[in-house]
């Protein structure tokens, strides 16, 4: 990158985190880095082109960590950490993660999707351990979207929004239905808790977990004595019954 492409960029970083509203107009980051125009536009093609550089630059700061963490042996204690991370990220950087998740954003950033296949790596982890109520990429989609809205709603809405807890209850939440009860251990269910969902457990839970599972482990370490056909209408069946919800 230049020097005067990444001047702009970070100039307009830095205006979009002290904006009021979250919005910059680019005749102020121009003047702000000691630029004209013609530069910013060849730079950047327009106004969205030099927000869509900004927003891929706040992906690439967020998954600094996520790169450099090494994966605990608790795929579960991972992800709830994973969650924290996401929501503080979001709390310090409320402007930027109002754009990183604008409708107006019409193309998903790479750095994005890096995101999402991090956080489905820990969940097919988890799979593997027989952890899993659902299918991973499902599970995935679930704990993602709760993840960013709760993490909008917070930096959107500050006064409406109060509880310091909120992150944490609906992280349970979404963990209780996504994760086995043996996953989610002692910590956050209570023992009436416990009792009342083991109550319930019967084939309707065991057998979607147990899918999973076994979905994971074959993915991991194919059957030779099955063809590929019969190994992806395999895991296909077993994707179906992961993700069957009681009625």
């Amino acid at each position: 990158m230049s020097s005067t492409k990444a001047r702009i960029l970070e100039v307009a970083a830095e205006l979009v985190a002290n904006s009021p509203d979250g919005d910059v107009s680019t005749r102020a980051v121009c003047e702000a880095a000691g630029v004209g125009a013609p530069a910013l536009y060849r730079h950047f093609g327009d106004k969205e082109g030099l927000l869509s550089a900004v927003v891929d630059h706040g992906y690439e700061k967020y998954l600094t960590t996520k790169r450099s963490r090494r994966p605990g042996t608790d795929p579960v204690q991972d992800l709830r950490d994973g969650w924290d991370t996401h929501t503080d990220f979001a709390l310090r950087n409320p402007n930027l993660y109002r754009l990183m998740n604008s409708p107006a954003m019409r193309t998903p950033p790479a750095a994005a999707l890096e995101s999402h296949r991090i956080l489905t790596a820990d969940l097919r982890r988890a799979a593997e351990q027989g952890k899993l109520r659902l299918a991973p990429e499902l599970a995935a989609q679930m704990i993602m979207s709760a993840n960013v809205g709760v993490s909008l709603m917070l930096v959107s809405r500050p006064t409406t929004f109060t509880d310091e807890a909120l992150s944490r209850r609906i992280r349970d939440a979404v963990h209780a239905v996504v994760f086995t009860l043996e996953a989610m251990g002692p910590e956050t269910t209570s023992a009436g808790d416990e009792e009342a969902r083991a109550e319930e457990a019967g084939a309707e839970e065991v057998l979607p977990a147990t899918a999973t599972h076994l979905a994971a482990l074959l993915r991991r370490t194919p059957r030779p004595d099955f063809t590929p056909g019969e190994s992806a209408l395999l895991g296909e069946w077993l994707d179906r019954l992961s993700n069957t919800t009681p009625e």
